[in-house]
């Protein structure tokens, strides 16, 4: 076999199918979704969602073994590994910025349709002292062990990233349950003027992403208990400590101005 040389530090990636496959299995996870709205049948919603999964793992695990075993991922490819974290991050941040525009345009100036109220007649708000403050609590708390998880990386320590990042995940479902029970007890619906639209459209895509950073840190979790990473090599575990940094702030955004203010 010829053996091919590289007189370059970049990454060019074999060709993979994972990214046409999940294509179109996302556009199956709209077309169960509609299906699952209108009709009622969510058949083609869970499998489309289950084979989604298993295209992440086949594609995560293509990646980690170039990173961790091939050596492909060099300072130059993390360098614009980086770059492309921040980027996502900050597109991120202007996809809330629109939805938190929504809601200060819609309770600075209620409408008359509102009866120029915020929150509208007739809708009872959450009360910011109970679930809501409980998972602020839970989201900061999971910042502290997050930061705790990266420092124990960085001293070589193991046992104490295991233990950090345990908690890290364990956190983040715990709010991701609480929210969930939080949605079940609401008592306005998302159909429920402008006031239940912004809310559960800013809380739902907040809650959204704090799942895929569950999972994001679970398997760096996977990752960490199969020593993949080391004090100079961890940028998978960077990134998402970085994913649920952001994910915390936009908390105490959403929490001062919908939760505490908006009530």
């Amino acid at each position: 076999m010829m053996k091919i040389t590289q007189n370059h530090p970049f990454h060019l990636v074999d060709k993979s199918p994972w990214p046409i496959l999940g294509s179109f299995n996302l556009f199956a996870m709209m077309m169960g979704l509609i299906k699952w709205f209108h009709f009622h049948q969510y058949n083609l919603i869970m499998f489309s969602t289950m084979t989604m999964l298993l295209i992440m793992f086949q594609w995560w695990r293509d990646i980690v073994r170039e990173s961790t075993f091939q050596g492909h991922h060099t300072t130059k490819v993390v360098s614009g590994l980086r770059w492309g974290m921040i980027l996502f991050i900050i597109s991120e941040i202007f996809f809330f910025v629109a939805f938190f525009w929504a809601f200060f345009h819609s309770s600075l100036s209620p409408s008359i349709e509102l009866g120029m109220n915020w929150p509208p007649k007739g809708i009872k708000p959450f009360n910011p002292m109970e679930i809501p403050l409980l998972n602020t609590l839970i989201l900061l708390t999971s910042g502290l062990t997050v930061t705790w998880t990266h420092h124990a990386i960085l001293d070589n320590n193991y046992y104490q990233s295991l233990q950090g990042l345990s908690m890290t995940v364990f956190l983040g479902f715990c709010f991701s349950l609480l929210q969930m029970y939080e949605y079940y007890e609401a008592p306005f619906t998302i159909a429920d003027s402008v006031y239940g639209s912004t809310f559960f459209m800013t809380t739902g895509l907040h809650g959204f992403h704090v799942i895929i950073g569950s999972i994001f840190l679970f398997v760096c979790l996977i990752r960490l208990y199969l020593n993949h990473f080391s004090s100079i090599h961890h940028f998978g575990f960077e990134a998402a400590a970085w994913y649920w940094h952001f994910v915390d702030v936009v908390w105490l955004f959403l929490y001062i101005s919908i939760y505490w203010w908006g009530s």
